[in-house]
């Protein structure tokens, strides 16, 4: 069992939390996290992007698991874990991008450059 699936299993019983519940909250901590420490928008595409590279490389990294230890490759399983992980930062993007929520009109984002 690789390092990662030993901290995934230490977190999911220090927490009692479920392995999609798990998937959320790392999934926000990255999205708001990155925002904070590098002061990106919420409305840029870099907190998504950055919850997006941790969601597939998580994923390839159980596939490889999986792979050296015999066990068969489980892709809908993957992809379910890689849309529960993504749901919530877009749904955020979104709004951030159309609404004035998190600051400023959505309309004044839209007509700017992504970032």
């Amino acid at each position: 069992m690789s390092a990662l699936q030993v901290a995934k299993l230490w977190l999911i019983g220090a927490t009692g939390l479920s392995k999609d519940a798990l998937h959320v909250y790392v999934a926000l901590i990255l999205f708001f996290g990155s925002a904070v420490l590098f002061k990106w928008s919420l409305a840029g595409w870099r907190p998504w992007t950055v919850v997006l590279v941790a969601a597939v490389t998580g994923e390839a990294w159980d596939i490889r698991d999986r792979l050296a230890g015999g066990i068969a490759i489980d892709l809908p399983g993957d992809w379910h874990d890689i849309w529960n992980t993504m749901f919530w930062p877009s749904v955020i993007l979104l709004v951030a991008r159309t609404t004035s929520v998190f600051g400023r009109s959505g309309s004044d984002r839209l007509q700017q450059p992504l970032e």
